[in-house]
């Protein structure tokens, strides 16, 4: 199933307009890497102020350049589930391996409103479901029982957890068995997280360094965590800079150095300022990505 880094994947625009010509380059590039898979238009995306048919497009050139070489796991939530239904569709239609589905925003649902809309998603379409629990950003926590309900859907297999409470890992094992698939969503506790039983992250920094990222959870999965730490230590100050203000920002600025995307982003968010930059740039020499 799915495994090791998995690049949250930019969004890259021009003009403020989609950039597929970039986009299909940076699908290239993670090949070449050696990411073990890519989530185009999640929150790393821009999937907010993405218009429907602009996430229905990134979705489809995805996989349709991708074609078969690395794993799509297309972001597919919405806090309106009629939406996440259409979305989830279109996932399944043009051949993603699978959809990340995010619990819902803004609505504050009960964990019955979780188990209904969860449910609703994955009787939708043909391909698994990744649950994103991220309570910082969606105000609703989807607690392990509500998980394991969930996960006796035969569609749903696993979740990325972005709680970084790593004592979540053994209780939703727990919850949902050793076969659900657990995927860090923060990048700082990833080696942690897959000391607990994780099996991968879907990161955010694996967008600026993608090799690194993969080899340390690699190293996760050979169990050889002193080598693991190794790539830690080299990558730890990167997660910090990059989130310093929001992470799709600084990790958009992190590649415009390396000349893979340019610095556009979209209102409400911003280009991150220079202090930042610096900082950013600062982590890269540490890490080796830049001289």
């Amino acid at each position: 199933m799915f495994h090791g880094s998995l690049p949250a994947l930019v969004t890259p625009f021009k003009n403020g307009e989609l950039d597929l010509d970039t986009l299909k380059k940076l699908v290239d590039w993670h090949v070449e890497q050696g990411s073990n898979g890519i989530v185009p238009v999640g929150t790393t995306g821009e999937s907010p102020t993405l218009s429907l048919r602009e996430h229905e497009i990134v979705i489809e050139e995805v996989v349709r350049h991708a074609a078969g070489r690395i794993p799509v796991i297309a972001g597919a939530g919405a806090n309106n589930t009629a939406e996440g239904v259409r979305l989830i569709r279109k996932a399944s239609e043009v051949g993603a391996d699978g959809a990340l589905v995010v619990t819902p925003y803004y609505n504050k649902p009960t964990q019955a409103g979780l188990i209904a809309h969860f449910t609703a998603m994955h009787d939708a379409a043909e391909i698994p479901i990744i649950i994103y629990n991220i309570p910082p950003r969606s105000v609703i926590d989807m607690l392990p029982e509500t998980m394991g309900e969930l996960s006796r859907l035969p569609r749903i297999v696993g979740v990325k957890d972005a709680t970084a409470k790593l004592d979540r890992v053994a209780l939703q094992r727990m919850a949902c068995g050793p076969d659900f698939v657990q995927l860090s969503g923060e990048d700082g506790t990833a080696v942690g997280f897959n000391a607990m039983g994780g099996t991968g992250c879907i990161s955010v920094t694996a967008n600026v360094a993608p090799r690194l990222s993969s080899e340390m959870q690699a190293a996760c999965a050979a169990g050889d965590y002193a080598k693991a730490l190794t790539y830690q230590d080299r990558l730890m100050p990167l997660h910090e800079a990059i989130f310093t203000e929001p992470g799709l920002c600084g990790v958009k600025f992190a590649m415009s150095e390396l000349g893979l995307c340019a610095n556009e982003v979209r209102l409400p968010m911003t280009p991150v300022t220079e202090p930042t930059q610096e900082k950013i740039r600062a982590a890269m020499r540490h890490a080796g990505l830049l001289n």
